[in-house]
């Protein structure tokens, strides 16, 4: 039962994190950024927020450093949505899963015009 409820409230974290960086963050570094998945821990305390950020390294970085100046006013904010008894500190973490994935696409599809080329 305490995993359900766990993994409501990193959606319900995720999904109004979406929100609040779309209509309320206004700093110019953030670049393009989604949240890819909060996980949060079993007492609620603290959430690892996944996100991927697209362009080059140097623009990953700048969407670090502003979702981590931001993170304050982001906790506020979802806690007075949310409502909960304690608001999870947020932890940002950058997702290099669409990266890699990327990455296996290309080797894949390397190996099936090596394939038709025998």
């Amino acid at each position: 039962m305490q995993g359900k409820r766990i993994e409501r409230v990193g959606h319900l974290i995720q999904m109004e994190l979406s929100r609040l960086l779309l209509h309320r963050v206004k700093d110019p570094r953030l670049g393009f950024v989604t949240i890819t998945h909060v996980k949060v821990t079993p007492d609620l305390r603290s959430a690892c927020v996944f996100y991927s950020a697209m362009g080059d390294e140097k623009s990953r970085k700048n969407s670090q450093v502003a979702l981590e100046k931001a993170a304050g006013f982001l906790q506020k904010e979802i806690g007075s949505a949310i409502q909960l008894r304690n608001t999870p500190k947020l932890q940002f973490c950058f997702d290099d899963s669409l990266d890699r994935g990327l990455e296996i696409d290309k080797v894949l599809r390397k190996l099936r015009e090596g394939d038709r080329s025998d």
